[in-house]
């Protein structure tokens, strides 16, 4: 099952240890890694839910570690709290280096932009698109919720145009943000400052935002599709047991 992972070294013990769904190992003496595998949530309502306060955690045990690799494979999810996770990770002192193991999806890109490197392999996915929400109330209230929607917006264009390759414009950005683009690791370093490795197995992402885009790869919703038929038939055999 994705999760998020914290590997470390427990300080007074030099045991590896688990804290809370935080699973802590020892990498070196001056590197941790991060793995962001699933949903970006306010609440864990599963366990591979990945929540700010998750982030908070991780970062209390690094304990003066210079350097901090992240490991990205999600489909997105709630915007505040990626924003959250995104400036808790940017803020701190470690050499950051940014791994999209599979795709990095919405809030997930925005995620992205944390690290000083970031690295894409050419089969991988880096998602850009505009906000969106549920809203309910009258007109007034869904010109509110459009204003407010637009200045998110703009609060994660700004944080593209720090990490844009040389030679592209904001407004080639909001092109693709609004198209709801999803760039291979080849197409992505046409725009953004990232690194684009070989061509490597990539790590599977289940995610259920992926049926909502619009614009989403094939493969993608047909694994969804493929694990959400898994899942059926776990519960029918659960349930089978149950019977028997």
């Amino acid at each position: 099952m994705p999760k998020l992972e914290l590997l470390n070294k427990d300080k007074r013990t030099g045991k590896e240890k688990v804290c809370g769904n935080l699973e802590i190992k020892n990498q070196s003496n001056d590197l941790s890694e991060l793995f962001i595998y699933g949903d970006i949530m306010n609440y864990k309502w599963d366990e591979s839910d990945v929540v700010p306060q998750d982030i908070a955690d991780f970062l209390k045990e690094l304990d003066g570690k210079s350097k901090l690799n992240i490991y990205i494979n999600s489909g997105g999810g709630s915007v505040f709290a990626g924003l959250a996770i995104y400036n808790q990770l940017k803020r701190h002192r470690a050499e950051k280096t940014v791994y999209v193991d599979g795709v990095a999806a919405s809030i997930a890109s925005v995620i992205a932009m944390c690290g000083q490197r970031i690295i894409i392999p050419s089969n991988a996915f880096l998602m850009i698109h505009k906000a969106w929400s549920l809203s309910v109330g009258n007109a007034n209230d869904f010109r509110k919720a459009a204003e407010d929607l637009e200045r998110i917006d703009e609060g994660i264009l700004n944080i593209y145009k720090e990490n844009l390759a040389d030679g592209v414009d904001i407004e080639n950005i909001k092109e693709l943000v609004n198209a709801e683009t999803w760039l291979t690791g080849e197409e992505a370093s046409k725009y953004f400052n990232v690194e684009v490795v070989e061509e490597s197995k990539a790590a599977a992402c289940a995610s259920d935002y992926f049926s909502k885009y619009k614009n989403s790869p094939k493969d993608l919703n047909t694994q969804q599709k493929q694990n959400e038929r898994e899942d059926i038939e776990k519960q029918k055999l659960l349930l089978e047991i149950d019977l028997i």
